[in-house]
């Protein structure tokens, strides 16, 4: 019997988690383990008590606005975001755990998951951004300590 490795399973689980995303651009998911236990899930999507993304909730999600524009007037939550927020919710502990993606957290979210006090990001898809942030996003990344690296094909 061939069982996959834990990357391969939690980023399976990340996927799946996506598929419950009501945004109508691109659908996210993320979860958070601590000690091989998963903690909490989230996806992107209309906070709660507001009609989803899909629904017309989201204005900019319904727009043409290109990628990386207009999120000043989008409602949706990110998935990394939701999985913070969801385990504090329920008052499980963060601290030293492993943040899984489908996608490679933004700016704000890689921020969040320092002080939620992950100590690894996974990701499977890559996103990045023009040279100035980039550079900004990987000296974030570096002198918080954090371990961040994307899934890989083989590790799948």
């Amino acid at each position: 019997m061939e069982r996959p490795g834990w990357d391969a399973y939690y980023m399976a689980i990340a996927h799946s988690v996506k598929a419950r995303s009501n945004c109508i651009r691109r659908q996210v998911g993320a979860l958070i383990v601590v000690q091989k236990s998963i903690i909490s899930t989230g996806y992107n999507g209309s906070p709660m008590g507001v009609r989803n993304c899909s629904d017309g909730g989201c204005g900019r999600c319904a727009s043409d606005a290109p990628p990386g524009a207009g999120y000043d007037t989008c409602i949706c939550v990110h998935a990394e975001q939701n999985a913070f927020l969801l385990a504090a919710r329920h008052g499980n502990a963060t601290g030293g755990g492993v943040l899984y993606s489908t996608l490679r957290p933004c700016f704000g979210c890689a921020k969040e998951a320092i002080q939620a006090g992950i100590r690894e990001i996974v990701f499977d898809a890559p996103d990045a951004y023009e040279a100035d942030l980039e550079e900004a996003y990987r000296q974030l990344i570096a002198e918080s300590g954090m371990f961040f690296r994307q899934h890989t094909t083989a590790a799948r």
